[in-house]
Formats: C-alpha cells, sequence, structure tokens
C-alpha cells in the first residue's frame, strides 16, 4: 500500500492510501461503512500486522468504481510529512562514491567504514512535501542536500539478528538530509543536521511487501531541475538488515522510527566548485516506486 497523509481545501490532515492516482479516504470510508481504521499513520503502525492487514482487507475487497464516494483525485489534495517520527537515526557514509568524496571535501576518513557511522536528527526537523527549507545566512553558507532511503519501524528491535530485521521494518519513504557542512563542531554533527527543516520526509510511506526486498531502487536528487546525484539504493556499504542489527544493539527501535540509509555520491560540498543551496532554489528527490519529495528553499533572516 501507499500511504499518505492529506488535506483538502487547506482542511485539517486526514489519512488515506493512494490507490491509481486517487487518494482513498480512510475517514469517510469508516464513517459511510461502518468499519473502523486508523485516523492517522502512526497509530497504523503502532497496531502492528493486524492493523495492516486490516486496512488491506478492506480496500482488497472493494474494485476502485465501488471507492468512488471515498476517494479524491491526487491533483485535488495536499500531501504532508506522512508522521512525525519517534526518532530518526542517519547514516553517514554509506555508499562508497560518497565516502571518496567526503574525504577530499569534508575531512573525514578516505578508508571504508568498518561498522555504520551514525547520528541522529531530532523530530522538530521535520517537514513535509512543499514545506520550505530553511535558509539562515546568519548560520550557515554552506546548505547542502543528501536524497536517502528512509526505512520506516514497524515493530520494536531490541537486539535484533541481521536474519530478523526484515520482520522489524514496516515500510518505506525518502528522506532528504539536509546539511549545514560549515556547522559541524568538533566533529559532532546534530547541529549541522538537526536544525528546523533539515528532514524534509514523504511524499508517501510505501509498505515492505510492495517493494523487493532488499530494495533495488534508482534514486536522484535535482536543484533547479538539475541533476546532482543518481545512483541505486544497491549500492549501499551496509544493508539494511545490518544496520537495523547494529542500531538494535544498543538502541531500542521502536514503531515509527525512521532511519535515513545514508547518500549516495554528488552532494553540494563535493562538486568541483562546491554548490550549496541558496533562497529560491527548487530540491526534487525521487526515489523509484515511491515518488518524488519537493521542497523550496527560502530564506529566514
Amino acid at each position: 500500500m501507499r500511504l499518505v497523509t492529506f488535506s483538502v481545501h487547506d482542511g485539517p490532515p486526514r489519512f488515506g492510501a493512494e490507490v491509481d492516482g486517487h487518494i482513498v479516504d480512510f475517514a469517510v470510508l469508516s464513517i459511510d461503512t461502518g468499519i473502523t481504521l486508523p485516523t492517522d499513520l502512526m497509530s497504523l503502525i503502532q497496531a502492528g500486522p493486524f492493523g495492516l492487514d486490516s486496512v488491506r482487507m478492506v480496500l482488497r475487497e472493494r474494485t476502485l468504481e465501488s471507492l468512488h464516494p471515498y476517494i479524491h483525485h491526487r491533483d485535488d489534495v495536499a500531501l504532508h510529512t506522512p508522521f512525525r517520527p519517534g526518532k530518526i537515526i542517519g547514516v553517514g557514509l554509506n555508499y562508497v562514491e560518497h565516502v571518496a568524496e567526503a574525504s577530499r571535501t569534508l575531512d573525514t576518513d578516505k578508508d571504508l567504514p568498518s561498522r555504520p557511522v551514525l547520528f541522529s536528527k531530532p523530530a522538530t526537523a521535520v517537514v513535509g512535501p512543499g514545506q520550505p527549507i530553511r535558509h539562515d545566512g546568519h548560520l550557515t553558507a554552506q546548505l547542502d542536500w543528501e536524497c536517502e532511503l528512509a526505512v520506516v519501524i514497524g515493530r520494536t528491535a531490541r537486539r535484533v539478528s541481521e536474519e530478523d530485521a526484515w520482520d522489524h521494518v514496516f515500510g518505506y519513504s525518502i528522506l532528504n538530509d539536509i546539511s549545514a557542512r560549515d556547522q559541524r563542531r568538533s566533529g559532532q554533527w546534530f547541529f549541522s543536521k538537526g536544525q528546523d527543516s533539515y528532514a524534509p520526509f514523504g511524499p508517501v510511506v510505501v509498505t515492505r511487501d510492495e517493494l523487493p526486498q532488499p530494495p533495488d531502487l534508482d534514486m536522484s536528487l535535482r536543484v533547479n531541475g538539475e541533476v546532482k546525484q543518481k545512483s541505486n539504493t544497491r549500492h549501499m556499504l551496509f544493508t539494511i538488515p545490518r544496520l537495523i542489527a547494529d542500531i538494535s544493539s544498543g538502541v531500542t527501535l521502536e514503531p515509527g522510527d525512521v532511519i535515513a540509509t545514508g547518500s549516495p555520491s554528488g552532494v553540494g560540498a563535493g562538486l568541483t566548485p562546491p554548490q550549496f543551496l541558496l533562497p529560491g532554489d527548487l530540491v526534487e528527490a525521487t526515489i523509484a516506486s515511491i515518488g518524488t519529495l519537493t521542497n523550496p528553499v527560502v530564506d529566514v533572516r
């Protein structure tokens, strides 16, 4: 399923699924049919497999024609961030070519890491499709982009083995790991990567059963229509099961947590000469079978 949080005509956020270019409104469907459905995506994630199976059954039993009273055309709704994650764990240096470009331009080690390089982003950094990435010229002159596959955790994971890791994945989305390169502090990345609006997230969450396992998805990022990044998720240095096993060895992953699995090469700091985001830019992060996450850059000084 392709799950979304949306609004109609500037109304309040609603929860639904994207089906053949239409948005099924779970709230209306629930009222008209008497079937109890989750009112938001986080509730569905926390409900576990039973909740997801219930929603699947409701949709499977109905044709698009029979769903007509409960749907909106995709062009008539505004999509929002799918949900607010409990915590976001970022993975640095998880594509070989990015390790090379980072060692040239970001003073990181030129050798491939032997274990995943981890950092965190607060939930306050999350913004949805179409929402602005904040450019504060008092804080940064090096605002950068990173298109990443986001893994949504669906079951509590504590000391999970690689063999069992897939059972803890709910689905996938896109996260643009925005970074203020000139705000790293003695090797610490939190302020560089955790400022407000530095985690655009969406536009949908695609459930795990909809995509190959492991994901083999083309990914790209454009700034003002110009391609800056182009790669495929199969080029990850550390696989999704390895990441879940490593993180959960000491940090409990809970339903609704998100792992941002790392960026391929082509970040602004790695270009010659370096290029960084400026107010007025438009950033589009695309991952095949998920969609495109689009955000403008705005001046907030």
